[in-house]
C-alpha cells in the first residue's frame, strides 16, 4: 500500500481523502493556497504546503508547485481529487516521469474521453450507444447547419474539450444555431484552448444517469451501479440519488454492461464514471461522457454498496486487490450545499459567522469549512455535501427533510432553502422528474 500521499486539491474533498488515507496508516501532505491556510484540511493533513496565492493558476493549477511539495515531502503518490487538474492528462504523465504514483486512470485513458467527439466515436465503435451527432468537430458554422439539417433541431451546442456542464448551449433553429456556435466556439477557446464544437441531437425532456465503475490493474471494469443526476442548475448537478428511480433491473442490467464496455474501450484503470442521457420516453440511453476521475457524488454509491471508494482507488494504484461487494441495500441521496443564493443560484461568498451540522441516523456531511472559516471569490462555490440514507427511497427524503432543517450556516449565502423547497415539490417527490425541473420551478 501507498506509504504517503500527497492530495493535490482543496476543500471537502481533501478533507474526505485525507480521512480515508488516515485510516489505512498512510502519511498525508496538503497542499494549499495562501487564501486556504485556514480550511480544515491543512489542519488535518499530517504535513502541508503553501504552493501558491489564491489564483488557481498559481496554485492548485501550478504543477511545477504541486511536484516541487511532493519531493520535499516525499511523497510516494499523488490524489487529485476532482477539478483543477484531476483530467490533465500531461499532469498525470509528469507525476509517473517523476517516479511518483498517480492515483487515477493512465494519461492516454484521460486523453481519450477528454475530447467529447473522440469519446463519441470510441463509444460507438465500442458497440456502447451515443445520440446522433458529429463524427468530426464543427468547423465552421456552415458545417454546424449541415450537421443540424441532418440530426433535425433542436441541437446540443457543445465544447468538445469542455466539461462539468461548461461550454454548452441549445439551438432551436438556424438563427439560434448561427448565435450559440459562436458563443461555445469562442468560450471553448478562451476556456479551453481549443475551439473545437460538437453538434448532437438535443432532447428536451431527458434524464441525466451516469455509472460508477473501477478499473482494475489486472485489466478487469466493473460497474457497481448507476446515480441519477437529473436536478441542475446550468447543465450543473445539485442532487443525485441511488439507485436511479427511473431504471428498472432490465434497463440497468443494460447501462452496467454499457459502461464496462466504455472502460474497457481504453484500457481504464482506477475509479471513473460513465455518464448517460436517458430518454424516459423510450428507455434509450446515450453515451454523454466518462470522467476520468472520482465523482463528487462518489459517497451515494459508497453508502449503498458498504464500500470505500477512495480506499479502493489507493489499493488499485499501489496494485492490491479490491474486495467489492457488488450488492445494493437502501436508498441515498446527496445534495450539494453551495455558497449561493437559493433563487438565481448567483455566487455569495463570505465569512462562516455560523456552521452548525445536522447529525443522526442515515445523515452524513462531507464539508470543507467551519466557523470562522471563509469562502472566498476564488474557487467553486461548493461548501459541503449533504448526504443522507434510508431503507427506501421515502426515508431517505424524510431525513433528507429534517437535515436541511437542522443545517444551521451563517454568512455566505446558501442554497439550503432550495433544498427545502425541492424535498417538498411533488414532481420530485414522485421519482418522475427530468433535467429541466428547477427551471420549472423558478
Amino acid at each position: 500500500m501507498i506509504e504517503s500521499l500527497l492530495i493535490a486539491n482543496r476543500g471537502e474533498i481533501a478533507r474526505r481523502i485525507i480521512r480515508t488515507a488516515k485510516r489505512l496508516g498512510i502519511r498525508t501532505i496538503a497542499v494549499h493556497s495562501e487564501a486556504d491556510a485556514d480550511l480544515p484540511f491543512v489542519a488535518e493533513a499530517d504535513e502541508a504546503v503553501c504552493i501558491g496565492p489564491a489564483n488557481p493558476a498559481q496554485s492548485y493549477r501550478n504543477t511545477e508547485a504541486i511536484l516541487a511539495a511532493a519531493k520535499s515531502t516525499g511523497a510516494q503518490a499523488i490524489h487529485p481529487g476532482y477539478g483543477f487538474l484531476s483530467e490533465n492528462a500531461d499532469f498525470a504523465r509528469t507525476v509517473e516521469v517523476n517516479g511518483l504514483i498517480w492515483v487515477g486512470p493512465g494519461a492516454e485513458a484521460i486523453t481519450a474521453m477528454g475530447d467529447k467527439i473522440n469519446a463519441r466515436n470510441l463509444m460507438a465503435a465500442a458497440g456502447v450507444p451515443v445520440a446522433p451527432g458529429t463524427k468530426d468537430p464543427a468547423a465552421t458554422v456552415e458545417a454546424a447547419l449541415e450537421a443540424a439539417a441532418e440530426i433535425g433541431f433542436p441541437v446540443m451546442v457543445k465544447a468538445a474539450a469542455g466539461g462539468g456542464g461548461m461550454g454548452m448551449a441549445v439551438a432551436a433553429d438556424e438563427a439560434g444555431l448561427r448565435s450559440e456556435y459562436e458563443k461555445v466556439r469562442a468560450f471553448a477557446e478562451r476556456m479551453f484552448g481549443d475551439g473545437s464544437v460538437l453538434i448532437e441531437r438535443y432532447f428536451p425532456r431527458v434524464r441525466h444517469v451516469e455509472v460508477q465503475i473501477l478499473g482494475h490493474a489486472d485489466g478487469r471494469v466493473i460497474a457497481l451501479s448507476e446515480r441519477e443526476c437529473s436536478v441542475q442548475r446550468r447543465n450543473q448537478k445539485l442532487v443525485e440519488e441511488a439507485p436511479s428511480p427511473a431504471v428498472s433491473p432490465e434497463l440497468r442490467e443494460r447501462l452496467l454492461a454499457a459502461a464496462v464496455k466504455a472502460g474497457e474501450a481504453v484500457n481504464y484503470r482506477n475509479a471513473g464514471t460513465v455518464e448517460c442521457l436517458l430518454d424516459p420516453a423510450t428507455g434509450e440511453f446515450f453515451f454523454l461522457e466518462m470522467n476520468t476521475r472520482l465523482q463528487v457524488e462518489h459517497p451515494i454509491t459508497e453508502i449503498i454498496h458498504g464500500i470505500d471508494l477512495v480506499e479502493e482507488q489507493l489499493k488499485i494504484a499501489s496494485g492490491e486487490e479490491t474486495n467489492i461487494h457488488m450488492g445494493q441495500a437502501g436508498h441515498a441521496i446527496e445534495l450539494r450545499i453551495n455558497a449561493e443564493d437559493p433563487k438565481r443560484f448567483l455566487p455569495g461568498p463570505g465569512k462562516v459567522a455560523t456552521w452548525e451540522e445536522p447529525d443522526g441516523e442515515g445523515v452524513r456531511v462531507d464539508s470543507g469549512y467551519a466557523e470562522g472559516t471563509t469562502v472566498t471569490p476564488f474557487y467553486d462555490s461548493l461548501m459541503a455535501k449533504l448526504i443522507v440514507t434510508g431503507a427506501d427511497r421515502d426515508e431517505a427524503i424524510a431525513r433528507a427533510r429534517t437535515a436541511v432543517a437542522d443545517f444551521r450556516i451563517a454568512g455566505p449565502k446558501n442554497n439550503l432553502p432550495f433544498f427545502a423547497e425541492l424535498l417538498e415539490n411533488e414532481e420530485f417527490l414522485s421519482g418522475d422528474y427530468d433535467t429541466g425541473i428547477v427551471s420549472r420551478m423558478r
